[in-house]
């Protein structure tokens, strides 16, 4: 019963082969030992087995998998390109509907596990792929205990037989400690240790310091312990905060390991400035009203969809209370929408509308009204772009971005001053704030020195 199976369905397949024009343009030559050969009909060419693609290349005289046929007409010629086109139209377009099953599935567990987009631009997506095609079909996911204990042990290891590696070359080139304070969604203090060096940067270690006292005492201890672990003579810098006790904390430090050199990171410094110069009464009452009206338009749904739909229209940027530099990113953020706020206020929609006539729309109306608040919503951005622009490129992590610095600082004072036309009473309260913090904390030998040896500052 199987044999007379296997050969009807041999039986059909040569039936369907002898179909194909090919054929025509072929004779099959019977051997003794029952194995088949074809003789093309133009060149004499005998063609010993194999698919009957090879036999269309023949006659389409590509060249690769077998003798081109040299006799063969231009029309039959044709003919076989044609054909050998559609076949391989066939094969890509299943080729097509398959990837782009699979992206779906892909898509699917993404959306349905609340997945982050950028996922996929992370290295190890596409490793994680590769590696489960080289097994084919047939893979099985790690179970739910398997990703928690064993795996997760075993990335631990790999991580810690990688960071040791790694270390090896710090005694060579030397490397930079980082301790990054912060405070979590839970109100603990946390203490994050980075060692930064010519490969890139590896996390050590977080510290929870919610239940010890912060004073220079306990802080020289905490950093006394990794610099131990790290080696003392690797670390060639600790970069920490500018507050107080961080400072005199690695004072301590640097009585016990007197060849590690402090630098305080340039990024809060910034933050510091940024926040100073938010302190001040101008600025402050701006950032106030600049709020309201954020507010206003935010929480009233009508009033917000009527701005939604101007030409060009984006989404206004709300401060944050810990980010200093979102006050004078949101006063320039409302600047860009003068003319959209201020074509609401006057507009018919608006003056019909009940909230126009409450305490809240007429205070929105009157700062949106106000010239002199637009005037000076300007003229605050101006003053926060050089160390806006600065802080952007010191808190990248794209390229190197010590040696921009002592630059940037001195492009940012210049700026101001240029803006208030070198006037020295209108520039002096902004200037003065941001001298005060680069000589009490930024200014170090180590940012001249980056600055003389960046290139860029001495060619075009």
């Amino acid at each position: 019963m199987e044999a007379s199976r296997t050969q009807s369905a041999a039986s059909s397949c040569s039936v369907r082969e002898k179909v194909d024009i090919t054929w025509n343009h072929f004779s099959e030559i019977k051997r003794a030992e029952g194995k088949r050969q074809f003789k093309c009909l133009h060149c004499g060419i005998v063609y010993k087995g194999g698919g009957i693609n090879r036999m269309k290349q023949h006659l389409a005289r590509v060249k690769g998998n077998i003798a081109a046929c040299k006799n063969v007409p231009h029309d039959v010629r044709f003919q076989m390109q044609e054909n050998l086109k559609d076949i391989s139209k066939r094969k890509q377009q299943a080729s097509k509907e398959a990837v782009h099953r699979a992206d779906l599935v892909v898509a699917s567990w993404f959306f349905y596990c609340y997945i982050p987009f950028n996922a996929l631009n992370l290295p190890y997506a596409q490793k994680a792929v590769d590696a489960i095609t080289t097994i084919g079909p047939g893979y099985k996911l790690p179970s739910y205990h398997n990703m928690r204990v064993n795996l997760l042990k075993d990335c631990k290891e790999e991580c810690r037989l990688l960071i040791d590696c790694y270390r090896n070359t710090w005694k060579d080139t030397g490397c930079t400690l980082m301790a990054d304070g912060w405070t979590d969604g839970r109100s603990r203090t946390l203490i994050n240790f980075m060692i930064y060096y010519p490969r890139g940067v590896s996390f050590l270690k977080s510290v929870d310091a919610s239940d010890i006292v912060k004073d220079a005492t306990n802080l020289c201890s905490l950093f006394s312990e990794v610099v131990e672990w790290v080696g003392p003579e690797n670390i060639v810098q600790l970069v920490t905060d500018n507050v107080a006790n961080y400072k005199k904390g690695v004072e301590f430090l640097q009585a016990i390991f007197n060849n590690i050199y402090w630098l305080p990171c340039a990024v809060h410094c910034l933050n510091l400035i940024l926040k100073d110069l938010g302190s001040m009464p101008l600025i402050e009452d701006k950032a106030k009203k600049a709020s309201k009206v954020t507010i206003f338009a935010y929480n009233h749904v009508y009033v917000l969809a009527w701005l939604r739909k101007r030409q060009g229209w984006k989404e206004i940027v709300h401060p944050r209370a810990t980010r200093f530099a979102t006050t004078f990113i949101t006063l320039k953020s409302v600047c860009e929408h003068k003319h959209d706020l201020q074509a609401l206020i006057t507009s018919k929609f608006y003056a019909d509308s009940k909230i126009s006539k409450t305490y809240k729309g007429k205070e929105a109306a009157a700062i949106i009204l106000d010239l002199k608040f637009w005037n000076d919503c300007l003229t605050i951005s101006k003053i926060a772009g050089p160390l806006i622009r600065l802080l952007r490129i010191m808190d990248s992590d794209k390229k190197p971005s010590l040696g921009y610095l002592y630059d940037g600082m001195y492009r940012a004072r210049k700026a101001i001053k240029a803006m208030f036309r070198n006037v020295k009473r209108l520039y002096k309260p902004s200037t003065n704030i941001v001298k005060r913090r680069w000589d009490t904390q930024l200014r170090q030998g180590i940012h001249a020195a980056a600055y003389f040896l960046n290139p860029q500052f001495h060619y075009d």
